[in-house]
């Protein structure tokens, strides 16, 4: 522990050794168990997956409390502040380089490995073979061995289109919140807050429901050529994304209820805003190159 004066923050605070890693490894061990499992037809795998998740929101319980508790008890410093800054950006910085992968993979497919298995190289192997992206082609899914079923793909309107205005409203209600909290007025920034929280909610609904509407009226699924895997993997980790944002808020919002924060004082809430902005941005990308292009 580094030296500290009385009624000031460390230079910079180190918590103690904590049980908290080790309890979080268990919980994923008993996840990644039971999705292994549960793929391969293990009904016990679910059960597993069940309680590890269970596990695991009970120990990040503990260890989020703990972390709230030194911010407000006045042991982190502004050295703290700064190393928590970097942190979060290089975080974020991570989730772009995932997202980055999966946008190049669907670039890739269709600038390139689509127009290259319809060359006349290609021709005598996949002779029936048409080199159309299935955007392009009203659904027709161009495989000559039946091997992807017919399907419909997923446009922009309405639900992505309403989607997109969830979003970019929950942006300016959190902006708004933001500067509310910078200018001491909490209970409007509680108000604006849960706005967002709700915005976020309403935004899980409607993916949900647009998600039944593809597989039941479109036909359209994870296994649905490269266009289905694309569109699933973007739009739903996408959408995993949007959930941890909602829980980030939601709990931020449990915190300035609780009187948390200050006007000069407030990562947590700026880390959690952060995230949510770059999920939105993440979202402007998707709707234009996923539903329209």
């Amino acid at each position: 522990m580094s030296a500290s004066t009385p009624g000031h923050a460390p230079y910079y605070y180190v918590p103690a050794p904590s049980r908290h890693p080790v309890m979080m490894s268990i919980g994923l061990f008993f996840v990644v168990l039971g999705a292994g499992q549960w793929v391969n037809g293990h009904g016990w795998g679910m059960y597993s997956v069940l309680f590890g998740l269970l596990w695991v929101a009970f120990v990040l319980r503990q260890w989020f409390g703990e972390a709230a508790g030194e911010a407000e008890g006045g042991l982190l410093s502004d050295r703290v502040d700064v190393s928590y800054r970097w942190s979060m950006a290089w975080f974020i910085f991570s989730e772009v380089m995932f997202f980055a992968a999966f946008f190049g993979a669907l670039y890739w497919a269709r600038a390139h490995a689509v127009p290259n298995l319809g060359s006349a190289e290609n021709a005598l192997l996949w002779p029936d073979f048409k080199a159309v992206w299935p955007s392009e082609g009203m659904g027709a899914t161009a495989s000559p061995a039946g091997t992807v079923e017919p399907f419909q793909t997923m446009g922009p309107w309405p639900l992505p289109t309403i989607n997109t205005a969830l979003l970019l409203t929950s942006g300016v209600t959190l902006t708004l919140a933001h500067h509310a909290l910078i200018a001491g007025r909490r209970a409007t920034t509680i108000a604006w807050m849960w706005v967002t929280v709700l915005l976020g909610i309403t935004f899980l609904i409607c993916q949900g429901y647009e998600y039944h509407h593809a597989y039941t009226e479109l036909n359209l699924k994870l296994s649905s050529g490269i266009y289905g895997s694309t569109f699933f993997m973007l739009t739903g980790f996408h959408g995993f994304h949007v959930f941890v944002g909602t829980l980030m808020l939601l709990f931020i919002t449990i915190r300035l209820m609780k009187g948390h924060f200050t006007p000069t004082r407030h990562f947590g809430f700026e880390g959690a805003a952060w995230y949510w902005h770059f999920v939105d941005v993440v979202w402007l990308g998707l709707y234009l190159i996923v539903y329209w292009m």
